[in-house]
């Protein structure tokens, strides 16, 4: 069952002509996005809390409190 899937995905794949293009472009914006996030906008749990636990509590205070009553 999952040979069958893989070789239906693999086939359907090597078929595509604009299919290969656009897949190549969906990457290549992902990756972009993704390093623009990373060294564009900064880590704010890591900057203002010192520790995990420190950042656990604080983003489940946000979660189970809403935005208004956590706190830094």
């Amino acid at each position: 069952m999952i040979a069958k899937i893989f070789f239906f995905y693999r086939d359907g794949f090597a078929n595509m002509k604009i299919g290969k293009r656009l897949w190549l472009l969906i990457f290549i914006k992902l990756l972009i996005l993704f390093i623009i996030v990373k060294y564009f906008f900064p880590d704010i749990l890591q900057e203002k809390f010192n520790t995990d636990t420190q950042r656990s509590d604080y983003v489940l205070q946000l979660l189970t409190q809403g935005e208004n009553n956590g706190t830094y």
